[in-house]
């Protein structure tokens, strides 16, 4: 089975997020963990009421985070009553990100997907902080970043942006290989320049490993100029072309590294429009083993 994590706050990006992940895997055996994390806001000490009770504090965050985790197993049963899917709720007095670097390594996790939302203004980013933390920090688990509003689209369409002047291994490309396969999508690999040019004699090489690698999917390479910022660039490729899924490979200099980077005000323009599936780069390290506050198995 596959083992996807599903972060939740409760909200109605999180539950779109959610049901992009049943519908994308509705033909596959699949354990969806999903996770409540919960970190109290507690006052600093000089402000605190001396019969403050901290643990009857955290004692009444756990319990609204276990109900809202059973009533989302009640809402998603409803809506997916899919045989292939089971359910294991985990709730946590944790750190967000610390929380799914062990729930990722404890439990054998393939893919965490998770919903996105933008800030308004100036202020925009092309996605949310929880989603980019994610990102940045979560270096053994692919990561797939769901829009706040997005429909599910079969992803026939998936764009693959690369720069060549890394090496590839095969296994990094997995995640990307297999989805590829299992929609008979057509994989479009991108390369942002900021002005054409003959690619080097690596790029060269890289490209044809990479080429070697999709060798049984469709696949083809497209070259465009930058526009202003590698964000605004691939969001105008991916409307042009009718992108379903846009994929990234995340290591040091890499476009997933420039994008979280880019000022503010060059990316204002980018709302992470379809998901985007980021993969890190193998060998990044694991996270240290803790113990979760609580999970429990629910089967549908």
């Amino acid at each position: 089975m596959k083992n996807i994590l599903i972060p939740t706050d409760f909200s109605e990006n999180a539950w779109n997020a959610a049901r992009y992940a049943m519908d994308l895997f509705k033909n596959e055996k699949c354990i969806f963990h999903l996770l409540n994390v919960y970190t109290p806001a507690i006052a600093s000490s000089r402000f605190m009421a001396a019969n403050f009770d901290g643990a009857a504090f955290e004692d009444g965050a756990h319990l609204h985070s276990e109900r809202g985790l059973k009533t989302w197993v009640e809402r998603i049963k409803k809506w997916d009553n899919n045989p292939y899917h089971h359910y294991k709720t985990i709730s946590s007095f944790s750190f967000l990100v610390d929380e799914i670097k062990d729930t990722v390594e404890n439990h054998n996790i393939n893919l965490i997907v998770t919903g996105t939302k933008g800030a308004s203004g100036m202020e925009e980013v092309f996605m949310g902080s929880n989603a980019v933390r994610m990102i940045k920090s979560i270096k053994n688990c692919p990561v797939l970043a769901i829009p706040q509003d997005f429909d599910f689209v079969t992803p026939t369409e998936i764009a693959f942006a690369t720069d060549f002047n890394r090496f590839y291994a095969q296994s990094e490309l997995q995640p990307l290989i297999e989805m590829a396969k299992a929609f008979g999508a057509a994989i479009r690999i991108v390369h942002v320049q900021y002005e054409i040019m003959a690619l080097t004699e690596l790029q060269q090489f890289n490209l044809g490993m990479l080429r070697k690698y999709l060798k049984n999917v469709e696949h083809y390479v497209h070259t465009v100029s930058e526009l202003n910022s590698v964000s605004k660039t691939l969001e105008a490729f991916t409307n042009e072309l009718d992108i379903h899924l846009l994929a990234m490979l995340n290591y040091q200099h890499s476009y997933m590294e420039r994008m979280t980077r880019e000022p503010v005000v060059k990316r204002v323009a980018f709302h992470t429009q379809i998901p985007l599936l980021v993969i890190p780069e193998l060998g990044m390290g694991l996270a240290p083993k803790r113990k979760s506050s609580g999970q429990n198995a629910v089967s549908n």
